[in-house]
C-alpha cells in the first residue's frame, strides 16, 4: 500500500496490551514470537494504551487496525481510537461489540428476519447439563451423540472450534475452551450436516450518511477429509485449514451454487452490513444447505430470508476485520473484480478517509499527489520509448517443498509487480497428467506442463489447488457464470466509485490461464526475450534430493560437509520385514516402531499422518501426493534446545537463552550474488515451539 504518495507506519500490541512502533521489516517474521522478545530494547515503546493513541492522535492522519479476535473485533482498539479522536478504517466500537460476538449476532440475525443456526449459550461456571439436554432433545439431535459445533464467542481464525458428539461431550469441550483461557463463554450449534460454507466480502462504496456495501464474489469452502477410515477426523474449516498450505480444502470463486443460491448470499451480505451498522468493509461467512434440515423448524423459519427453491442460506459469523496475508479472501476476491492488492487497500482506506471531514483537506491532496506522480511516470514512460522488460516468475513442481515454492514465488511475483518497467507473468510448473502421477513420470520434462497463470489464480495455498482452479477456469460453464457474475459486480462497483475523485480505476484485467507443455513455454520465453526467475526448490541443478547428497558428499575436501545418507527404494521399505530394516538403520531411526508407522502411512496412502503418532512429539506430517519412489534415511542430529527467558528483576529485557550441551544448533542463512561470487547473509537462528522437528504451523504460519 506504501507509495510515493503513501507514507504507512507500523504499530504493534503484543498480549500484554502494551504497544509499539516496529520496523516494516518485521512484518517478514514468520509470527510475533520471532521479535517480541527484542521490542523492549529496539522498538520504541509507550507507556500506555493511552499515551499511545495521543501518540497516533499527533502523527498519523488514519488508522488502519488490522488486529484479529479480542481487541481488534469486539471495539477495544476503535474505542481507544475514538476517545483520541483519531479517525480509522472500519466499524465503530459499539457495532463491533455486537457483531463479533457469536451469540449476540445470532439474535440480531433472527430479530432481522435472518434464518439463524439453532445454538446454545455456555457462560463461565454456568453450565446446567439438564438445560443442555433439553436443548437437544428441542431441536430433535440425539442428546447421547448429536452433531455439534463448539465454539468461543468471541474468537477469531478459527481458534478454539471443535466438533462434539452429544451432550456430554459438548458440555467437556465448552468447559476444556474456558478453562484454556479462550473465551469465557461458549456457544454449542447444531453441525449443519450436509451443508456447504462460504465466505463473502463487502466493500462500502457509499457516502459517510448513507452506506452502499457491494458484496464481491462469494467463495465456496469446499473441505475435503481423509479417504481413510482409521484417520478420526471432523470436517471442519478450522485454522489449519484457514491459514496454512494443506490439501485438506479447496476453494471455488465463485461458488458452485445456483446463481439464485449466489444472488442471495450477495444480497443477505448486503442488508446485514447495513442492518449491523459495518462500516469500509467485512467479510461474512455463512452456508448453503441444499436439502431440509430437521434441526431448523419450518414453521418458525418459512418466511424468513435465506429460503431459496434450492436450499437454504444461514449467514453464522461476522468478521470485522479479514485475513490480509498474500492470499486471503479479500485479496482472491477483489482480485476477481479488478483490485490489486495495493488497489483494493488503497479504496478501502480512501473511502474512510471520506466519511471523516477533519481528512477532507488531506484526501484531496493525496488524491492530487497521486495523480500527479501518475501522470509523471507515463511522460517518463513515453520519454523513454521503451516497452516493458518481460520476466517470468516460474514456481510448482514435484517435490516436497512444492508449496513453499508458491509461496516464495507469489512473493517475487508480488513484489516484481510494484516496478513499472516490469511486465511479470506468473507461471506454474506442473505434470501433464495431473500431480498424482507426478512420480511415474521420466524426470526428463517431455511430460510436463507450464500454466501462465492471471492474477487471481496466483492467489491460493497449495500448487494442487492453483492446478485445479486452472483446470476450473477454462471450463466453458465456469466461465460463462464468472464472467457475468464478474461484470455485474464490476459494474455496481464502477457506479458508486466513479463519483469519488480519488478513485483510480480498475487495475487488473479479466484473463484465462494458459496451458502449454514445457518445450512451448520456454520457446514462449526466448521469444518474448524474456527473463525467467526460477522459484522451483531443489528441482533446478538436482532431480532428486539424493543427487544433491552426492554432490555435496564431493564438496568434504572444501570443508563443506553434509548428514550421511542412506538411500531405500520405497518398495523394498514395504516388503521388507521392519526388523530386518531396523537392524540395518538402528542408529538413524528413533525406534523400530516410528519406522513401521511411517511405512504403513505410505502403505495406506494416507494423506497426513496424526499429531504425535511416532515415539517423539510432532505435529501433523503432511505425506506425498503418491508413494515417493525412495526413501532417504539419515542420523538425527540433536540440537540444543533453545527458548526465550521469561523477564525476571535482574532483567530489563527479555533474551535467548540456551545451555550449551550440545555441540549443533540449527541455523538457515541465505546467500546471494554472482556465481562464484555469493555473499552470505545473517543466519537466522530456529526456535521450536515443541518436538524436534518444526511443525507446518511453525514454519508456515506467519504466511
Amino acid at each position: 500500500m506504501q507509495g510515493e504518495d503513501l507514507l504507512v507506519t507500523c504499530y504493534y500490541i503484543d498480549c500484554g496490551m502494551n504497544a509499539y512502533a516496529i520496523s516494516p521489516a518485521q512484518l517478514y517474521s514468520n509470527t510475533p514470537s520471532d521479535f517480541d522478545f527484542k521490542l523492549e530494547s529496539l522498538a520504541q515503546g509507550f507507556q500506555s494504551l493511552s499515551d499511545f493513541a495521543q501518540h497516533l492522535a499527533a502523527n498519523v492522519d488514519i488508522v488502519f487496525p488490522v488486529i484479529h479476535g479480542k481487541f481488534g473485533e469486539d471495539g477495544g482498539i476503535q474505542e481507544l481510537l475514538e476517545k483520541a479522536n483519531v479517525p480509522f478504517v472500519g466499524t465503530p466500537s459499539k457495532n463491533c461489540l455486537l457483531a463479533f460476538d457469536k451469540y449476540n449476532a445470532s439474535l440480531e440475525l433472527n430479530a432481522q428476519g435472518f434464518l439463524t443456526v439453532p445454538n446454545f449459550l455456555v457462560e463461565k461456571d454456568k453450565l446446567a447439563k439438564s438445560e443442555l439436554e433439553e436443548w437437544f432433545q428441542s431441536i430433535n439431535l440425539d442428546k447421547e451423540n448429536g452433531k455439534v459445533v463448539v465454539k468461543p464467542t468471541s474468537a477469531g481464525s478459527s481458534i478454539g472450534v471443535v466438533v462434539a458428539y452429544g451432550a456430554n461431550d459438548a458440555a467437556e469441550k465448552a468447559e476444556g475452551i474456558i478453562s484454556e483461557g479462550i473465551d469465557d463463554k461458549v456457544i454449542i450449534e447444531v453441525f449443519l450436516e450436509g451443508g456447504t460454507e462460504f465466505t463473502a466480502i463487502v466493500v462500502d462504496v457509499g457516502t459517510a450518511n448513507n452506506s452502499e456495501p457491494v458484496v464481491l464474489l462469494p467463495t465456496e469452502v469446499e473441505l475435503q477429509s481423509s479417504s481413510n477410515i482409521d484417520i478420526q477426523e471432523d470436517t471442519i474449516f478450522n485454522y489449519r485449514r484457514k491459514y496454512l498450505p494443506t490439501r485438506q480444502v479447496a476453494y471455488h470463486t465463485p461458488p458452485r451454487f445456483p446463481s439464485e443460491v449466489i444472488d442471495c448470499i450477495r444480497q443477505g451480505v448486503s442488508i446485514l452490513f447495513r442492518c449491523l451498522g459495518l462500516r469500509d468493509f467485512a467479510r461474512i461467512d455463512g452456508w448453503f444447505l441444499p436439502t431440509p434440515v430437521t434441526s431448523l423448524p419450518s414453521a418458525e423459519n418459512t418466511g424468513k430470508f435465506g429460503n431459496t427453491k434450492y436450499g437454504a442460506v444461514l449467514f453464522t459469523d461476522i468478521n470485522l476485520m479479514t485475513g490480509m496475508e498474500q492470499t486471503s479472501f479479500l485479496f482472491q476476491q477483489s482480485s476477481k473484480v479488478g483490485f490489486s492488492h495495493s488497489r483494493i487497500l488503497r479504496t478501502v482506506v480512501q473511502h474512510a478517509c471520506s466519511r471523516y471531514p477533519s481528512l477532507v483537506p488531506c484526501s484531496n491532496a493525496w488524491t492530487a499527489l497521486s495523480r500527479k506522480i501518475q501522470a509523471a511516470k507515463q511522460a517518463e514512460a513515453i520519454q523513454k520509448g521503451t516497452s516493458k522488460k518481460k520476466v517470468f516468475v516460474i514456481f510448482g513442481g514435484d517435490t516436497s517443498e512444492r508449496q513453499v515454492s508458491l509461496m516464495s514465488g507469489t512473493n517475487v511475483w508480488l513484489n516484481l509487480q510494484g516496478f513499472d518497467d516490469l511486465d511479470v507473468t506468473p507461471c506454474l510448473l506442473t505434470s501433464g497428467n495431473g500431480y498424482s502421477s507426478f512420480h511415474n513420470q521420466n524426470m526428463n520434462g517431455i511430460s510436463r506442463d507450464v500454466w501462465t497463470l492471471p492474477y487471481s489464480l496466483v492467489l491460493r495455498h497449495t500448487i494442487e489447488e492453483v492446478n485445479a482452479a486452472c483446470i476450473e477456469a477454462i471450463d466453458p460453464e465456469r466461465m460463462e457464470l464468472t464472467s457475468r457474475l464478474r461484470d455485474q459486480v464490476m459494474n455496481e462497483l464502477g457506479q458508486s466509485l466513479s463519483k469519488y475523485d480519488w478513485f483510480a480505476g480498475f487495475d487488473i484485467a479479466d484473463k484465462q490461464p494458459i496451458k502449454y507443455s514445457l518445450q512451448q513455454w520456454i520457446n514462449h520465453v526466448k521469444e518474448a526475450q524474456a527473463v525467467c526467475m526460477v522459484v522451483l526448490e531443489k528441482m533446478v541443478l538436482f532431480n532428486r534430493c539424493w543427487d544433491l547428497q552426492e554432490f555435496l558428499t564431493q564438496l568434504a575436501s572444501y570443508g563443506v560437509h553434509t548428514i550421511p545418507k542412506d538411500l531405500r527404494a520405497t518398495e523394498e521399505i514395504l516388503k521388507s520385514s521392519p526388523d530386518d530394516i531396523w537392524n540395518d538403520l538402528k542408529a538413524k531411526l528413533q525406534t523400530e516402531t516410528d519406522l513401521e508407522v511411517y511405512a504403513n502411512a505410505l502403505e495406506r496412502k494416507l494423506q497426513r499422518m496424526p499429531a504425535n503418532c511416532l515415539s517423539r512429539a510432532h505435529g501433523v506430517i503432511e505425506m506425498p501426493v503418491s508413494p515417493p519412489e525412495s526413501l532417504i534415511f539419515e542420523p538425527f542430529i540433536e540440537t540444543d534446545e533453545i527458548i526465550i527467558s521469561t523477564k525476571s528483576v535482574d532483567d530489563s529485557t527479555r533474551h535467548l537463552v540456551w545451555k550449551g550441551e550440545n555441540k549443533w544448533l540449527e541455523v538457515t542463512v541465505g546467500v546471494v550474488g554472482k556465481r562464484g561470487e555469493m555473499l552470505s547473509l545473517n543466519p537466522s537462528i530456529t526456535v521450536k515451539e515443541s518436538g524436534d522437528i518444526l511443525s507446518l504451523e511453525e514454519k508456515f504460519q506467519g504466511k
